[in-house]
């Protein structure tokens, strides 16, 4: 039942962005409006239909989407499901570092301000989150290559690779698009120790986002669990407070964390916007905003609308591992 609500809430939030899109006019006029003629302009809207009537375009959307055709981009004449499927994979590589970064961070972070609690290095931990989470994303990733980069010297200032590594790695095969996994397939440790370094700064710019949040969360389900009933009794059976707090306690503070996470996965996306434009890392977040600057609206859509049928595809995940994790819960 819980799968089937994907298909409404997509719906949903497919319609609004196709009407949201269209209140500002038609793309074709947003996009190239002032730099050709208006016979120009008006052939390309009529090869494009979107001099139909909006409900005959929204229909004829709705069914391009069901045969994955996003459109093509008005500025650039490329196919959105390109964009998707090739800046798509390098927002996925960088959310997966990113992820990586604030599982690593956060969780055992938080477990030891909840097991210190009230002491120095709790106290030094929660000042940290706060700063990690409230600095903007774009400001900790000019901070991160100020020093990393620029000052120290020990990492690229930006990219997803070095020049001639993304040239070579173009011609491997089967190719994913995806930089770390191309590298062990074309079979080269020096590609992949490129290709990793590469990572280092946009993912903790990122990561450390999200970080601060498991961290607070963590300590503070934590610091609750462990005043509950059935942590009592455990503690009365002669149980040492490590197993208590890692065998009993830990597991049940991780529940809503579980849900947490899947509301951070749309919290990077949007972050990875910021990050990939600070780091000239080509994803999604780094077309989306090459694509909003030209006012191209077209793909600024298909773009939109597949991260919010990401976004409803996550949230439905996370839902069936909180309930995998407790059978007790229901959606």
């Amino acid at each position: 039942m819980r799968f089937l609500l994907i298909i409404p809430t997509a719906w949903i939030l497919v319609t609004v962005v196709f009407f949201l899109m269209r209140v500002i006019g038609d793309p074709i006029t947003a996009a190239l409006g002032g730099r050709l003629p208006a016979e120009q302009i008006a052939q390309r809207k009529a090869e494009a239909g979107y001099d139909r009537p909006i409900l005959t375009q929204y229909w004829e959307y709705l069914t391009g989407l069901l045969r994955g055709d996003f459109g093509r981009s008005a500025t650039d004449n490329r196919a959105i499901s390109d964009v998707l499927l090739v800046n798509g994979a390098a927002t996925l590589e960088l959310a997966f570092w990113a992820l990586l970064v604030a599982f690593a961070v956060g969780i055992p972070l938080g477990f030891f301000a909840a097991t210190h609690r009230d002491r120095f290095g709790d106290a030094s931990l929660r000042i940290f989150a706060i700063l990690a989470y409230a600095a903007p994303v774009f400001f900790v990733g000019m901070l991160l290559k100020l020093l990393f980069a620029v000052k120290l010297g020990w990492l690229p200032v930006a990219g997803r690779a070095s020049t001639n590594v993304e040239l070579a790695l173009q011609n491997v095969s089967p190719k994913t698009n995806i930089l770390i996994v191309d590298s062990f397939l074309y079979g080269d440790s020096g590609y992949t120790i490129d290709v990793l370094e590469h990572a280092v700064l946009p993912a903790l710019a990122l990561g450390l986002l999200t970080a601060g949040v498991f961290l607070r969360l963590v300590r503070v389900n934590l610091i609750q669990t462990l005043q509950a009933p059935f942590v009592d009794a455990a503690r009365a059976r002669g149980l040492s407070e490590g197993t208590v707090t890692r065998r009993h306690a830990f597991r049940n503070a991780m529940i809503p964390i579980v849900t947490v996470i899947g509301l951070q996965i749309a919290v990077l996306l949007g972050g990875a916007v910021l990050t990939e434009t600070t780091f000239e890392w080509q994803g999604l977040g780094y077309e989306l905003a090459r694509y909003l600057q030209a006012r191209d609206f077209v793909a600024v859509q298909g773009i939109v609308t597949f991260l919010a049928v990401v976004v409803a595809v996550v949230s439905f995940v996370t839902d069936a591992i909180v309930a995998l994790i407790d059978p007790r819960v229901r959606f």
